[in-house]
């Protein structure tokens, strides 16, 4: 079995501002963005998407270029980067934004039922809870 490759990432240089960048073999320039609640700076909603100006603007979007895979582990490995430089993290947060062909009331979208998957994989059950609500999947650190 051959494991999908992790792409080389671009970290920020202030670790707390959580915005990395890494491209695919295809060319899609990818961002990473971890941003802060206002209400609890320890919480931050993680999103991703394409920046290339092929998608006229969809900043969030995922491409179907055969890469789906070495994208995700390159999340996954960003994430973990993230957290082993800011560890007093207590919750994460990923927003599954319904496609164009599904509505938000039909339950949890394709894209937040990956992200669950994924999420299962990335935290360690032992160390966190991980709830799917909606449209969004919230890990959140055991006490």
């Amino acid at each position: 079995m051959v494991l999908p490759k992790v792409y080389e990432f671009i970290a920020p240089a202030i670790p707390s501002s959580g915005i990395y960048y890494f491209n695919t073999d295809s060319g899609m320039k990818y961002e990473v963005r971890f941003g802060r609640k206002q209400n609890d700076i320890l919480s931050t909603n993680i999103v991703f998407g394409v920046l290339n100006e092929e998608f006229g603007g969809e900043e969030y979007v995922l491409t179907n270029k055969g890469e789906f895979y070495a994208v995700m582990k390159t999340i996954e490995a960003i994430i973990h980067h993230f957290f082993s430089n800011n560890a007093n993290i207590r919750s994460f947060e990923f927003a599954g934004e319904p496609e164009s062909a599904e509505s938000s009331s039909m339950g949890p979208t394709k894209r937040t039922k990956v992200y669950l998957r994924y999420a299962k994989r990335i935290f360690s059950s032992e160390d966190w809870d991980i709830e799917l609500n909606g449209n969004k999947v919230f890990i959140r650190k055991k006490k």
